[in-house]
């Protein structure tokens, strides 16, 4: 039987701790010591079987298994237990101790290995040791639950239901997939979608081919050794190499050098990357993830895409509907923004009538989603009322706003009135662009790479 007589959840517990052994003096033993130290919620178990019945109804941060039990040994039941609860570190002992048994239990995934008589001092360190690794596991998860909340692809309108059985059905294999659309339509969230349901551990790690110059586009990607090039002043990964295990984003691979796309053609064919200046390749596992606003099969039909680096990138593809084809979504993004905006700024929540959302829902948004979103939180920031009606949409819709006309009244200095003036001259030329960068960029007689620097001064996107 598991022993329950003396286990009470206990307030300001942090840590739940299952120990099994099948020596009873050993288990009260070890569970006086964890109990004395007030922060461990203690659960015992005689075998592998009853440790296993437990599992299924409790959860734990830690459990300390003997190696040496009838039935079932800690050994088979580490296997056991990393197989259906990855979560619980686990930290053997043994009154049998040896090397070969400890290797054993590390590779089985073990986070300690104690001797028996267990000595208190080593038990207390070693445990402080595995709740420093859980406090960081625990810390991974909640950023990484915040960050799938942050950059989840929305959609409930018929058009969005394929493709988000798409990324479900492709995702969890190494396939890779060409994501196009225009721009603001959400092509980045489709990537990050596919890979946090992929199997890869490593990072994910994102290129806007458009906003490196030409002359570095070969650098950033695959790296570079120290005096490579002027300017060149130390070592430095690609990211290639730095996405290793991951996934690599290559955004706007549209606008990519044709030099450039054939050395990327390379390490897709050879999964190796030569850093620039250097003379031996680099092995590099990376899934990649390509995104384009552009009709790539036109490029490739002008010259201006490497047709087998088309065929090698588009095994999926993936094509995003503009915001005016899938207008149903327009009231669920409104709510969205409208709740992220007042909880990142500390502000009250806006309502939105149901006239607000009908005019909301028939523009025309050449921006896509991405305009959407900062005209509403344009909304929210600028509207003096809780409820926000047609009257405030029409008012700031076409630069009306307050913040375009207080502009001189509001800035202390003429350094501070240019740079309010540039910031919103430049935001409007991106809503007439539709945002797109490399065209406003073209009418402004702007480089490129200058209007991204500028647009992440002022945190326009």
């Amino acid at each position: 039987m598991l022993d329950f007589g003396s286990v009470v959840d206990i307030p300001g517990c942090m840590y739940r701790v299952l120990v099994v052994d099948d020596d009873d003096s050993i288990r009260e033993t070890i569970a006086t010591i964890l109990r004395f130290e007030k922060k461990y919620d203690v659960f015992l178990a005689s075998s592998g079987k009853q440790a296993l019945s437990v599992l299924e109804t409790e959860g734990f941060d830690l459990i300390l298994l003997d190696i040496m039990m009838p039935g079932m040994t800690g050994l088979e039941l580490l296997e056991k237990i990393k197989a259906s609860y990855p979560l619980p570190e686990v930290i053997m002992c043994s009154g049998h101790g040896s090397v070969n048994s400890a290797v054993e239990a590390t590779k089985k995934g073990a986070f300690d290995f104690l001797e028996k008589p267990v000595d208190q001092d080593r038990l207390m360190l070693t445990l402080r040791n595995a709740t420093k690794q859980i406090d960081l596991s625990r810390e991974k998860r909640t950023l990484e639950q915040e960050i799938g909340k942050r950059y989840t692809f929305h959609g409930a309108s018929p058009t969005i239901q394929p493709i988000l059985d798409t990324i479900d059905r492709v995702a969890p294999t190494n396939a890779r997939v060409l994501i196009s659309g225009e721009n603001g339509t959400g092509k980045e969230l489709v990537a990050r979608r596919l890979h946090a349901l992929s199997q890869c551990s490593g990072p994910f790690v994102d290129v806007n081919c458009a906003a490196i110059p030409k002359e570095l586009i070969e650098s950033e990607l695959f790296g570079h050794e120290k005096g490579a090039f002027t300017g060149a002043e130390r070592f430095k990964k690609g990211k290639f190499e730095l996405a290793h295990g991951g996934t690599l984003f290559l955004d706007e691979i549209g606008d990519m050098d044709l030099s450039a796309q054939a050395k990327v053609l390379r390490v897709l064919q050879e999964n190796v990357v030569q850093r620039v200046g250097g003379s031996k390749p680099v092995s590099v596992n990376v899934r990649v993830l390509a995104a384009t606003n552009k009709d790539l099969e036109e490029e490739v039909k002008e010259g201006n895409f490497r047709e087998d680096l088309f065929y090698r990138l588009i095994v999926v593809p993936i094509q995003v509907p503009p915001l005016r084809d899938r207008r149903e979504d327009v009231p669920l993004f409104v709510d969205l923004f409208a709740r992220e905006c007042a909880q990142e700024n500390g502000l009250s929540r806006k309502t939105f009538t149901s006239a607000a959302i009908d005019c909301l829902k028939m523009g025309d948004w050449p921006g896509n989603v991405r305009e959407l979103k900062n005209f509403v939180e344009r909304l929210v920031i600028l509207c003096p009322e809780s409820e926000v009606g047609e009257a405030d949409i029409k008012r700031l819709l076409r630069g009306g706003s307050r913040s375009d006309i207080d502009v001189f009244d509001s800035c202390a200095s003429f350094e501070e009135f240019k740079e309010q003036s540039e910031m919103l001259f430049l935001r409007r030329k991106l809503d007439e662009n539709g945002w797109n960068v490399k065209r406003t960029a073209e009418n402004l007689s702007m480089q490129r790479s200058n209007l991204y620097k500028k647009m992440e001064k002022y945190g326009l996107r």
